[in-house]
């Protein structure tokens, strides 16, 4: 039978060259990192996308004390390449009539947060879902000042009336905008939509052709959504899938952290109702 040898932590310490004290000290500060390691992961487990940055904004820690815990035990958020949709039919077409009157607004105001209030600019966008060898368009309304997302509506095709839903949507519970930006795609430049914010005196701006940065506010809207929705095909009907969508929604609105505003959308627009007072 082989005599186990015991050292105590003074021992070790002289073999090791180090203080006693920095024995301790390892010890506790690997227990702080498992502990902060399982409240990372339960970010992770309802917030996939989220990074280094917006986990320290949900558990209030300071960034880089989140990313070394994250590289130490390889954390990392589930991301998705969003694909954007390619509208072919538009790529011939000639250039829209609206400007975009967005690049003096943002350029006066230093950036995008700069906008001064709600419901002056709201930006159109939509994407595809594919469910059951089938193509879905949903369409969103964003409004650039909070990065709330007011209006949506899904259908089965990209069309005007695909685009109008998400604007009928979004004025059924909020004031109309001065401005309504998007992309230069038919749906947008058609009569119909065209004579409709004319109609409520909203200004129609548009990006370039094939300048999809100029509407970054869905862009990045979609990427992370599409992340948060998974696996379609896992709904049996579309009923299941809009109900999905709809809570969504209004997690992004009401839960997620937006890194530029540091706080969810809904909490941004409050801190400005406060400040106005009303």
């Amino acid at each position: 039978m082989v005599n186990k040898v015991k050292f105590t932590k003074k021992e070790i310490a002289v073999k090791l060259g180090v203080s006693v004290s920095s024995l301790y000290y390892r010890h506790k500060r690997e227990s702080l990192d498992l502990e902060l390691k399982d409240q990372i992961e339960a970010v992770l487990e309802t917030n996939p996308d989220y990074g280094h940055k917006r986990i320290a904004l949900a558990l209030k820690l300071n960034k880089k004390r989140i990313l070394r815990v994250m590289k130490k035990y390889h954390l990392k958020p589930y991301r998705r390449r969003l694909k954007r949709l390619t509208k072919k039919k538009d790529q011939n077409r000639p250039n829209s009539q609206y400007p975009n009157l967005l690049t003096d607004l943002i350029r006066s105001a230093g950036d995008t947060i700069g906008i001064a209030k709600p419901n002056l600019v709201w930006a159109s966008d939509f994407t595809y879902l594919k469910w059951k060898d089938k193509f879905l368009y949903l369409a969103t309304i964003i409004d650039v000042y909070d990065r709330k997302i007011v209006g949506y509506n899904l259908l089965n095709r990209h069309t005007k009336e695909l685009v109008l839903g998400a604007l009928e949507n979004a004025l059924t519970n909020n004031p109309k905008p001065d401005i309504l930006h998007s992309d230069q795609g038919s749906e947008y430049d058609s009569q119909t939509y065209a004579h409709f914010c004319e109609a409520l005196r909203i200004k129609v701006s548009m990006s370039k052709k094939q300048s999809p940065w100029e509407n970054s506010y869905q862009e990045s809207f979609y990427s992370h959504f599409k992340v948060q929705l998974g696996d379609i095909n896992r709904f049996e009907d579309m009923a299941q899938l809009y109900e999905e969508i709809a809570k969504l929604i209004w997690y992004h609105n009401n839960q997620r952290i937006h890194s530029a505003l540091k706080c969810t959308p809904e909490e941004y627009l409050e801190s400005y109702y406060k400040k106005m007072g009303t």
